[in-house]
């Protein structure tokens, strides 16, 4: 059954198509016990410009001043960077993560360390919880100490296929640790609440662009029937608590820091090393794959203008094929790839493309950097970082290999517990 969004209008602002990053700096005034510091927001459009939306009664207007944000997996790939963000800009932010052990904990440990040489002068603090977004003691703690006023909840249990081998952990990491957060913000009063679902919520959808009119009542996994589930409970607590929600379906994300085991990070760890690809199918099957900035802008945007209820697509709006990202992968890495064909496999997607007209409308979202650009930073960013050093998925121990998309996932041997962040 297809919900009824609170009624919301837009704040528009210009975007310059010239630049990548293309953020407009308006300096703006940090209040806080030890006085007052300048500090960029980039994400504010402060016009009074309006946007004709049916059943929009008037614009929303982002909300400029400092603020205390608390950033559920804030060690991971997408939380460490739109913690990083709200750092730059003068923001405090208090970063719950379990740290467990999905993927190489290195990785967060670096992310935190990042944050903390941020912290202080000219940009925001950090303070740093590990624990379960499950545990209810824990984060009533972090919330009686900390009392954020925003809620960016970005920690998840990821992935289709391991849903499918143990569900409950999803249950577990994603539906119940999104009740508890809504709980606990509508208890404490917070201004809004931001929260990471999926296009996986689309399931096998024919459509060529996948738009949030669309009916997204059959999940094809428990990871997607997860992400829904938060979905609906997100209305609930608006429609209960007036709480302010904002839910965002990323369409796969890439970039600098990534996880090592998406699609991005192995195609260009494996080409760099000479190891060789599994490729399925002939190639045609097409993904869009939303570069890091983007999806941190369209983060924080949302962030920004307190939406009643609201469920936007961040995407770059149109694909890329296997095929062609294999060969941008070549060409930046300056380096052949070895390629394994292999068949088709059973209820893989065969393509998803972002409609992400609505993000444009209500958040002045606009994604600008291309896919080729996006690759080319990566490999830069993987060069200096990882260079010739052995690959992190191969030096962790092998339990099983796992197909995800169109390309292989290794499992480390240890036992995992949620939630993993994203």
């Amino acid at each position: 059954m297809k919900l009824c969004h609170a009624a919301s209008a837009p704040a528009l602002c210009e975007l310059d198509d010239d630049e990548f990053s293309g953020e407009s700096e308006t300096t703006i005034v940090k209040e806080n016990n030890s006085g007052s510091i300048a500090r960029t927001e980039s994400t504010a459009c402060l016009s009074d410009l309006t946007f004709s939306v049916e059943g929009a009664a008037e614009a929303v207007k982002p909300h400029t001043q400092y603020k205390k944000v608390l950033v559920t997996g804030g060690a991971g790939f997408i939380g460490s960077h739109v913690a990083e963000y709200l750092m730059k800009r003068g923001d405090d932010v208090v970063v719950v993560d379990e740290m467990n052990d999905y993927y190489d904990v290195n990785i967060k440990e670096s992310n935190l360390v990042l944050l903390q040489k941020l912290s202080g002068g000219m940009n925001g603090s950090v303070s740093i919880y590990r624990g379960d977004i499950c545990d209810e003691d824990f984060m009533l703690d972090v919330f009686e100490k900390e009392r954020p006023q925003w809620v960016c909840h970005m920690a998840a249990r990821a992935g289709v296929r391991p849903s499918i081998e143990d569900p409950f952990v999803y249950i577990h990491s994603n539906i119940r640790g999104t009740t508890q957060l809504m709980e606990l913000s509508h208890k404490f009063g917070v201004k809004n609440f931001v929260f990471a679902s999926s296009s996986s919520v689309y399931g096998g959808s024919s459509s060529a662009f996948f738009s949030e009119e669309e009916a997204v009542d059959n999940p094809v996994s428990p990871y997607a029937a997860s992400k829904k589930a938060c979905e609906l409970l997100s209305y609930t607590y608006h429609h209960l608590y007036k709480l302010n929600v904002t839910g965002l379906r990323f369409f796969t994300v890439y970039g600098p820091r990534g996880r090592p085991d998406m699609a991005p990070f192995k195609f260009i760890d494996r080409v760099s090393r000479g190891v060789e690809l599994q490729k399925f199918g002939d190639g045609s099957s097409s993904r869009d794959y939303t570069y890091i900035d983007d999806i941190v802008d369209g983060v924080v945007r949302s962030l920004d203008r307190q939406h009643s209820y609201e469920v936007f697509n961040l995407g770059k709006g149109n694909g890329t094929s296997l095929n062609e990202f294999i060969g941008l992968v070549e060409k930046h890495t300056e380096k052949e790839a070895i390629i394994r064909q292999l068949p088709d496999q059973a209820g893989d997607v065969p393509y998803t493309c972002a409609d992400v007209s609505k993000a444009s409308a209500l958040l002045g979202y606009k994604a600008r950097v291309p896919f080729e650009e996006g690759i080319r930073r990566t490999v830069e960013w993987y060069k200096s970082e990882h260079g010739t050093k052995p690959s992190i998925v191969d030096t962790a121990p092998v339990k099983k290999e796992l197909v995800t998309g169109s390309f292989s996932v290794i499992q480390p041997t240890q036992n995992r517990s949620p939630p993993v962040c994203v």
